[in-house]
C-alpha cells in the first residue's frame, strides 16, 4: 500500500488513534474504485475482504422476498464485511455504489492482522458489528443467528478493553524507562570498571528472579517501601520513594542493596540504584504487555473457535470446548456470578454443527446469567445417558412463571423486558437441537432454580 493511502487511511475515524508502532497492520490493504451504480457486493456471494470506504456513497440493501429493502447509506469513514469474515458467511446483504467511490480492501488474514495487532480498532470494530446485527436482528428469524454474534462481539469488545488499556499504558512508559536506563548506562560507563558492571548486572538478574518469586501482604510491602525508602533517603539517592516501590516490588532490602553498593565506587551510587531500578521497571512493563497481548490473543482464539472458523460445519466437537469459548464471549455478562462447572471428562466427541450448538450455548448461558443478576449461580454441567450427551445449564434465578411455561418456545415470546429480548432464542435453540441433532431440549423451572438441558445423541443409531 502506497504511503498516500496509509496517510488517507489514518484519517479516517477507525484508525485515527493509530500509533506509528501499529501502522503494519495497514500496509496489506489495497485501493478499489468503483463507478456510480456499480455493485460492490451481493447478497449471498462470498465475502472475501474488509472495506473501508474513502469517497463516495454506498448504497446497503437486503431482499426479503421479492423485495428489497434499504438498510443502511455508508458514508466516507465506514467499514463493512466484517460479520461475515467473522462468522464465514455469505454476505448479508448488497452494497451499490450511488456515486464514484473509492475504498481500500483487507483480506480475511489482513483483518486478523488488524484485530491482533490494532486492540484500539479491534473495540471500534467489534462494537459497531455488535450495533449492526441488533440492527438486522429485526428482519428475519434468520437474526437470532447474528444476535448470538453481537452477544460475542460485545462481550469480546469489553474483554479486550482491559488488556488493550494496560499495553498501552505500558508502551508508553516503556519508552520514558528505556530512555533512562541508555542515560544512567552512560555515566556508569565512564566509572565502573568491568568487574563492577558485572557485580551490577549480576544484581539486576538477581532482582528479576526474586521480583517473580516475591509474594507480600498490602501491610508487610507498605512497611518494606517505607524502610528502603528511608535508607535511600538516608544516602541522598533522588526519587526514593518511587525507586522503593519498585525495590519492594522486587523483593529487595536495605541490607540487599547495601551490599550491592559496598561494591561499586561511591560517585556511582545514583547512577547505579537508578539503573538497576529502571532495568525492574522495564522487565515489569514487559511482562505486562506480554501477559496483555497474550489475553488479547487467546480473546481472538477463542473467537475462531467460537466460530468455528476455517473447519467444516459438521465435524468431530467436544461439546467442552464449545461450552468453554461461549462463556468467555459472555464473561462481561458472567462478571459478579459464580459460575460453576461440572463436566464429564470421559464424555467422547460427536458429530455436530459446532458453531450452530455454540448459538445455543450463548442463548441458553445468556438468559441464565440475566435470571441470576445480580450476585447469584450460574452451572453449567455435562453427562452421559443411555447413548446421549447431556448438557444442561441452571441458575438460581426467581424461575419461569409456571403461565409463561408452555409458551416459551414460541417465537417471538419473551419474558425479558421491551427491548431487551427478542423472542426468537429459544425457537431457534430447538430447532437446532431437534432438527439439526435429532436432539430435544428439556426444561424445568421453580423458584430459586431453574435448568435447561440439551440431549445430543452421540452415534447414528441414537441419532436415527
Amino acid at each position: 500500500m502506497s504511503e498516500t493511502l496509509i496517510d488517507e487511511l489514518r484519517r479516517m475515524p477507525l484508525f485515527e488513534s493509530l500509533k506509528e508502532e501499529e501502522l503494519a497492520c495497514l500496509e496489506d490493504g489495497r485501493e478499489r474504485s468503483l463507478a456510480a451504480g456499480e455493485v460492490f457486493v451481493k447478497e449471498g456471494d462470498n465475502t472475501e475482504y474488509f472495506s473501508v470506504l474513502l469517497e463516495g456513497e454506498l448504497k446497503i440493501t437486503r431482499n426479503y422476498g421479492k423485495q428489497e429493502i434499504a438498510m443502511a447509506t455508508h458514508q466516507p469513514g465506514m467499514f463493512s464485511g466484517e460479520i461475515s469474515l467473522l462468522l464465514e458467511l455469505p454476505a448479508l446483504a448488497s452494497a451499490k455504489a450511488v456515486k464514484p467511490s473509492r475504498m481500500a480492501l483487507f483480506s480475511k488474514e489482513s483483518f486478523w492482522k488488524i484485530l491482533r495487532v490494532c486492540p484500539s480498532v479491534a473495540g471500534v470494530i467489534l462494537r459497531t458489528m455488535a450495533m449492526r446485527i441488533r440492527n438486522v436482528e429485526g428482519f428475519s428469524h434468520q437474526r437470532e443467528k447474528l444476535v448470538s454474534l453481537g452477544t460475542m462481539a460485545a462481550g469480546l469488545a469489553h474483554e479486550l478493553n482491559n488488556p488493550a488499556a494496560a499495553a498501552a499504558r505500558a508502551a508508553v512508559h516503556l519508552q520514558a524507562i528505556t530512555s533512562d536506563v541508555q542515560s544512567f548506562a552512560c555515566h556508569l560507563n565512564q566509572v565502573l570498571k568491568a568487574s563492577q558492571w558485572e557485580s551490577l548486572v549480576d544484581a539486576s538478574d538477581e532482582a528479576a528472579r526474586r521480583s517473580e518469586t516475591s509474594k507480600m501482604d498490602a501491610l508487610e510491602q507498605s512497611d518494606k517501601e517505607e524502610a528502603i525508602s528511608t535508607w535511600l533517603d538516608e544516602r541522598a539517592i533522588p526519587e526514593a520513594w518511587q525507586r522503593a516501590a519498585s525495590f519492594a516490588n522486587a523483593g529487595l532490602d536495605p541490607e540487599w542493596l547495601g551490599d550491592l553498593l559496598a561494591k561499586l565506587p561511591p560517585q556511582a551510587a545514583n547512577d547505579a540504584v537508578g539503573w538497576l531500578e529502571a532495568r525492574i521497571s522495564l522487565k515489569n512493563l514487559l511482562n505486562e504487555i506480554e501477559q496483555s497481548t497474550k489475553r488479547i490473543s487467546e480473546l481472538v482464539k477463542a473467537v475462531k473457535s467460537y466460530s468455528y472458523m476455517d473447519q467444516t460445519p459438521l465435524q468431530q466437537i467436544d461439546v467442552h470446548e464449545g461450552l468453554e469459548s461461549t462463556l468467555i464471549m459472555l464473561g462481561h455478562k458472567l462478571k459478579g456470578l459464580n459460575v460453576i462447572r461440572d463436566y464429564d471428562q470421559n464424555l467422547p466427541r460427536i458429530m455436530a454443527y459446532g458453531n450452530e450448538l455454540n448459538q445455543v450455548w450463548t442463548n441458553l448461558l445468556d438468559n441464565a446469567a440475566d435470571a441470576a443478576k445480580p450476585d447469584g449461580t450460574v452451572c453449567v454441567k455435562t453427562s452421559r445417558d443411555d447413548g446421549h450427551i447431556m448438557v444442561t445449564i441452571s441458575d438460581n434465578g426467581k424461575g419461569i412463571p409456571p403461565e409463561l411455561q408452555p409458551r416459551i418456545f414460541e417465537p417471538f415470546f419473551t419474558t425479558k423486558g421491551v427491548g431487551s429480548g427478542t423472542g426468537l432464542g429459544l425457537m431457534i435453540s430447538n430447532r437446532i437441537i431437534a432438527e439439526r441433532h435429532s436432539g430435544e431440549i428439556e426444561f424445568d423451572s421453580k423458584p430459586g432454580h431453574t435448568e435447561f438441558t440439551v440431549r445430543l445423541p452421540i452415534n447414528k443409531e441414537a441419532r436415527a
